[in-house]
């Protein structure tokens, strides 16, 4: 009697990048409703615009590439990038500054390494970096948050500004963007005020605040708004986590550097540094920890050399926003850290069956 054996693989994964993809997309859903909730529709617009110019490049680029666009087209990698950099983007951020930081992730910092697979940097925080280096005034137009502004945009006139940059009548600029709050404590920290009086005077519940009519800037925890955005992408990882889409190396390693690092510092000069709670719930840290961070494709592949990889994060992201000249330092860390990771990789190899080291 003959036997039909089948060729290998004998063992199958029913997983897939698509599928995998849509995950994230998922998981992103509760922090972009508290976005938009926080925020305004200005996240909406940008990810609707990102999402047309990351498809629209992606299938260029594989046309020209002779690759199979609706194979490649359907992976829904370019749309995690797309949406990634949207909210990274300020929600008044004009239309040109999406579609070109878009186009670069895709077409530069993707394909041009090779495209999905091959690209050592993470395409979303390269067209980041690119854009807050090369248009750093529109990259800085952030709102306060709408439960707390007398003055806000509606849909219509979010999409008009974005694409005429003009505003209704009777609405200034000015009366409508503010510092976010790792900018606003580094501000007011060098101008010599100490961090309990920063947030005292721009406390939710402070009175000065009332006084000088200006928005309050800090919540309970860490910015006003941005500890709720926080919470809900803490949420949407810890799902991941349990889907099994990512591991809790990377997350739970940067979480826990940057909070060592802020907790060691307060204790040395509680005036001059924020607590660990502060970090974690303001600027992009949880989406970063979860969202970013994580790329299967630019991260360290072993389980030491995630712990290694995701503390790295966390240091330099304390480091640049303690020291350095930008306030949210979570892109630059995860892009410093992708140079690292064939280094992680070659002293943190797992160990061969069969041999002792």
């Amino acid at each position: 009697m003959s036997l039909s054996t089948p060729t290998s693989p004998h063992t199958h994964n029913p997983e897939s990048v698509t599928r995998v993809m849509l995950r994230v997309i998922y998981a992103m859903i509760p922090g972009i409703i508290a976005y938009v909730w926080f925020f305004g529709w200005g996240v909406v617009i940008n990810i609707c615009l990102a999402v047309t110019v990351a498809l629209i490049s992606e299938t260029m680029i594989l046309w020209l590439r002779k690759y199979p666009v609706r194979i490649h087209l359907t992976d829904c990698s370019a749309v995690v990038t797309a949406v990634l950099l949207a909210m990274a983007i300020p929600p008044l951020a004009p239309w040109w500054v999406t579609l070109i930081g878009v186009a670069f992730a895709i077409i530069v910092a993707k394909h041009l390494y090779g495209g999905l697979g091959y690209n050592p940097f993470n395409p979303a925080m390269i067209g980041y970096v690119m854009l807050l280096i090369s248009f750093p005034k529109e990259m800085t137009i952030w709102l306060p948050p709408i439960s707390t502004s007398e003055v806000h945009l509606g849909f219509t006139d979010t999409l008009t500004y974005i694409f005429t940059h003009q505003l209704p009548a009777g609405i200034t600029f000015d009366a409508l963007t503010e510092a976010t709050p790792l900018d606003s404590l580094k501000t007011h920290i060098d101008l010599g005020n100490t961090v309990a009086e920063i947030r005292e005077q721009f406390g939710f519940n402070s009175q000065v605040t009332e006084i000088l009519s200006v928005s309050p800037i800090f919540g309970r925890l860490g910015g006003l708004g941005w500890e709720w955005i926080g919470g809900a992408f803490l949420f949407g990882g810890l799902w991941l986590m349990y889907k099994k889409v990512i591991n809790w190396h990377i997350p739970g390693a940067m979480i826990a550097s940057l909070t060592v690092m802020a907790l060691l510092f307060t204790l040395i000069n509680p005036d001059l540094y924020a607590g660990p709670l502060f970090h974690l719930f303001s600027g992009a840290t949880m989406l970063g920890a979860f969202f970013i961070a994580t790329d299967p494709v630019t991260a360290s592949t072993t389980p030491q050399g995630r712990l290694v990889y995701g503390a790295g994060i966390g240091i330099l992201t304390y480091v640049i926003r303690t020291w350095g000249g930008y306030p949210d330092a979570v892109a630059f860390a995860v892009l410093l850290m992708n140079m690292t990771v064939p280094v992680i990789d070659y002293y943190f190899k797992p160990r061969v069956f069969g041999h002792k080291e």
